[in-house]
């Protein structure tokens, strides 16, 4: 047990701390408790820390409530499974991108794996034996995709942890090796953000987020096809990711043939072009996407593909207007979930079978609990560690009437 601290004051801002490390919650931080001055508890959310470690730690934010959030600058003792972070940024007060480079892969999986079990657990109540797992590439050189601040002086970088601040990185050790640092050089518009793609042929493309811009194509590959994206469509940032899911979602949606899928938040079509070859030319594929540009590269990449049909427009107010009853829902939605008004309207149309993508496990659990109450099952669940040194994941899960 950490030792008392006075409660003469609610804000510990910038206070050092001893710390007992308990278990990993789900944010890319561990949870130690510390006794105040009164016989109650606080909570402290460690950063850079790992279960079962004593640290020493800085409180860096307090709201005065029953938290406060903290940064370890020392191991007192550390846990298996600790080493050095390769990156100087990974530190307290650095960067907000990596959680976890201070433990080795394994590690890293079990903390991920130990936070979504506990998410099921806690917001739905289901006991599910779930092991994140590991995909090819490694840890380091994976991420595909790169959003860049841009400070007052022009001069591109990563965020800070929870904070505005640009920090002037010369490279940033999850990009492919030499792909951050000429873009780092140049200048770009105070206070704006860009973001850096390499596409499936390794060409590297910089354009302005949120800007429409002309250039070659993002060229992307997955389930044997090929897109060519815009710049900005989205796409998965791990290259091992958009195959592996396309995989996943066709072997658990087994789409009847001549049958009817619905595919929400779409994209540019990925898991359509798997589920019209499950359904056929005399089946249906309905994709609901709300992005314009993913709508349009999607429909050029699945030109031939005439069982697949496009709804432009936001999922929860096109769902009534869709026609028949899908014998299959997919839906990938954003990191908020699908939300109860989206499962009970999915679930009014009875489908034999949902598969859902998610990005954060805290949502996808409660999408779990609405399942159930309309009288869905968690047939089957997957996850996997599509980014590697950060607390995300993403997760597949199939629901069964």
């Amino acid at each position: 047990m950490n030792a008392a601290v006075p409660a003469d004051t609610l804000d510990w801002t910038d206070r050092v701390l001893d710390l007992d490390v308990a278990a990993v919650a789900h944010g890319g931080h561990c949870v130690a408790r510390v006794r105040v001055g009164d016989g109650r508890e606080r909570v402290v959310f460690v950063r850079h820390a790992l279960p079962g470690e004593r640290v020493r730690a800085v409180v860096t934010e307090d709201g005065g409530g029953a938290f406060c959030r903290a940064d370890a600058i020392g191991v007192l003792d550390p846990a298996p499974g600790r080493v050095e972070p390769l990156c100087p940024w990974a530190r307290a007060g650095g960067c907000g991108g990596c959680d976890w480079q201070h433990a080795d892969g394994p590690t890293q999986r079990a903390l991920k794996t130990a936070v979504l079990r506990e998410q099921l657990q806690r917001l739905a109540g289901v006991d599910r034996d779930v092991t994140v797992e590991e995909l090819p590439g490694g840890l380091l050189g994976w991420r595909h995709r790169v959003r860049l601040a841009v400070d007052d002086h022009g001069r591109a970088g990563l965020r800070a942890h929870r904070s505005h601040d640009v920090l002037p990185i010369a490279d940033c050790l999850l990009a492919p090796p030499g792909e951050l640092p000429p873009v780092l050089e140049q200048r770009f518009p105070a206070r704006a953000e860009v973001e850096v793609a390499i596409d499936a042929d390794g060409v590297r493309h910089l354009h302005p987020v949120g800007a429409r811009v002309a250039g070659p194509a993002v060229v992307q590959r997955a389930a044997g096809r090929e897109w060519h994206l815009s710049a900005g469509t989205f796409w998965q940032v791990h290259p091992a990711l958009a195959p592996k899911l396309a995989e996943v979602v066709g072997e658990w949606a087994q789409a009847p043939e001549g049958g009817l899928v619905w595919d929400l938040y779409g994209g540019a079509g990925l898991f359509a072009a798997v589920l019209a070859e499950q359904v056929g030319r005399d089946g249906e594929v309905r994709v609901v996407e709300s992005a314009r540009p993913a709508v349009a590269d999607g429909r050029a990449a699945l030109a031939h593909l005439g069982q697949v049909h496009w709804t432009v427009g936001r999922v929860e107010h096109v769902l009534a207007a869709l026609p028949g009853r899908p014998d299959v829902v997919v839906a990938d939605p954003p990191r908020r979930g699908l939300g109860r008004a989206t499962v009970a309207a999915v679930c009014d149309r009875a489908p034999g079978r949902v598969v859902h993508v998610a990005c954060d496990p805290a949502a996808l659990a409660r999408d779990v609990a609405l399942f159930a109450a309309q009288g869905y099952d968690l047939a089957a669940l997957r996850a996997f560690d599509a980014f590697p040194m950060t607390h995300h994941m993403e997760c597949v899960a199939l629901f069964q009437r």
